[in-house]
């Protein structure tokens, strides 16, 4: 089958043949019919190589939507010809934390080798994939799959993230999204599906904050100082009750802690390395400043009846298997709208 690797640090990615998977006991074999591409991927590929944790080469994707081609034994939930995605954070399946569906919070995953596929196993950029456990999977019915699969994680990261501020998140409250790109257009659709609160956009780049709006924020600003000065107009002076920033520099932390009012969130979901400090008073007093990592399995469940009844939808840009390559390059330019997703055989 075909696949896209990172084969070596510092090099490109390529596609390559490589040899089907076959299921063994417990395991589903998908027929990927949906992959999303993600910026965490750069990330990944950016990191030297005496620091690389994951033995390569490695077949990137952890967005993943496939029709079942096979099955294992003992596997009873799923069936061949069932469409579902698939649920990326996987965590060893006994512990508390996964008892409750939370395997993004796996506090053994690391130490017993589990990692998530396309992120230290192989992923959904190929022809077909492997997927551990029926547990790990989300029927998704008659739902289009290439709309669908960036829910994984460009639709679980925010709505985790947004789903732990509710209580913040009330009529009158104002919600800071910094960043309009692939997690923050979903981020802002199911904050206005699952809350009362104001939304205002925050983006560097005009064809962002246009998507922005096109997604129901009631404000979109340019990310620059004056977005400080807006924020507090727009608040009456007293702050953003919730900023989710979801680019993560040091430039968009210290913008959250600007803006943010008392007794409110600030959640770091982006990985480009700010950093925020936090001592008494400062950010306002009462400020709870936290960083987030995917959701759980209920939340995808979730998402995907959100998506059923039309609260959320995804802009999507598809490009086939092997144009794998180039979409990190556009991605790397800044040249990706909303999410790219990968159609094998397109």
């Amino acid at each position: 089958m075909r696949a896209v690797q990172y084969l070596e640090v510092g090099e490109p990615p390529r596609v390559v043949d490589v040899d089907a998977p076959e299921p063994g006991p417990g395991q589903i074999l998908l027929k990927v019919t949906a992959a999303g591409v993600c910026h965490s991927d750069l990330a990944v590929m950016g990191w030297p190589a005496d620091a690389f944790p994951y033995p390569l080469p490695l077949t990137l994707g952890h967005e993943g939507a496939g029709r079942v081609e096979a099955v294992g034994a003992d596997v009873g939930s799923v069936a061949v010809g069932d469409s579902v995605v698939v649920y990326g954070p996987w965590g060893c399946g006994t512990c508390r934390a996964c008892s409750l569906g939370m395997e993004n919070y796996c506090p053994r995953a690391a130490e017993l080798g589990i990692r998530p596929p396309g992120l230290g196993r192989p992923g959904a950029l190929a022809e077909y994939l492997l997927v551990d456990s029926e547990r790990h999977v989300v029927p998704i019915g008659d739902l289009d799959p290439v709309r669908t699969v960036p829910l994984t994680d460009a639709g679980l990261t925010p709505y985790h993230a947004i789903k732990r501020s509710l209580p913040r998140l009330h009529a009158g409250g104002t919600a800071v999204v910094i960043g309009a790109g692939g997690l923050g257009h979903v981020g802002i659709q199911l904050l206005r599906a699952v809350s009362a609160t104001t939304v205002v956009a925050l983006d560097v780049r005009e064809e962002s904050r246009e998507l922005a709006l096109r997604s129901g924020a009631h404000h979109a600003l340019p990310s620059d100082e004056g977005a400080v000065r807006t924020v507090r107009e727009l608040t009456g002076g007293t702050g953003a009750t919730a900023v989710f920033d979801f680019v993560g520099a040091q430039a968009t932390v210290d913008l959250a802690a600007q803006m943010v009012g008392m007794d409110a969130d600030i959640t770091v979901v982006g990985i480009a390395g700010g950093v925020l400090p936090v001592s008494f008073g400062s950010p306002p007093y009462g400020t709870r400043v936290g960083t987030t990592y995917w959701g759980t399995r209920s939340e995808l469940i979730e998402l995907v009846e959100l998506a059923r009844q039309g609260a959320v939808g995804v802009h999507v840009e598809r490009y086939g298997l092997e144009e794998g390559p180039e979409i990190y390059e556009r991605m790397e330019a800044g040249r990706i709208q909303g999410r790219a997703v990968v159609v094998p055989g397109s």
